[in-house]
Parts: C-alpha cells; structure tokens; sequence
C-alpha cells in the first residue's frame, strides 16, 4: 500500500508541483502536457502477464529501457520538448522508485 502511495504520488504529486512552481502562468497546461506522458506506460501491452505486481519496468518494457531514458533526458535541453522530457524522466523515476522498494 505504501508503496503504490509513493509510486502513484511521484507520478501525480511531483508534475503537479512542477507545473506549479515553474510553469505557474501555464501550470495547468504543463500539468497535462506531464501527464500525457504516462502514454508510455501502453508498452506493459506487449509483456504476458500485462500487470505483475513483481516485475520492475526499468529495462523490462521497451519504452522503460536504459536507450529510451537517454532520449528522455536529451528531451530535457531543447525549450520546445522540455515538458515532455520532464514528464517522462518523472514517470521513470517513479517505476525506478518502486523497483526499489521491491
């Protein structure tokens, strides 16, 4: 239970905060752009059994893999993809989390 608490409130709390703190005249926007990042999660499609609670992501799913993450962070430099890249280093940052404290 603690452990999806803290999972989900990375993936919601921190762009939420972000957003916030740092996008304040567009938060809700940049929240959603954030958000919209979770799209990556439609990867977890592909893995038999879709959902295991045991399974760490990182480097499991395609999209969760250490090559993917380097493209995540080089979203991070250009101003025009600065969201998105925030969004998805936030998302792998929860998974890592909870592969953590498997």
């Amino acid at each position: 239970m603690l452990q999806s608490s803290i999972h989900y409130g990375i993936h919601f709390l921190v762009p939420l905060l972000i957003a916030f703190v740092f996008y304040k005249p567009i938060w809700l926007k940049a929240f959603g752009i954030m958000i919209a990042t979770m799209v990556i999660d439609l990867d977890h499609l592909l893995a038999t059994p879709i959902f295991d609670p045991n399974r760490c992501s990182i480097n499991f799913h395609p999209l969760h893999t250490y090559w993917a993450m380097v493209v995540y962070v080089i979203l991070l430099i250009p101003k025009r993809t600065r969201l998105v890249g925030i969004g998805l280093v936030v998302h792998i940052i929860a998974d890592a989390t909870d592969c953590a404290l498997m």
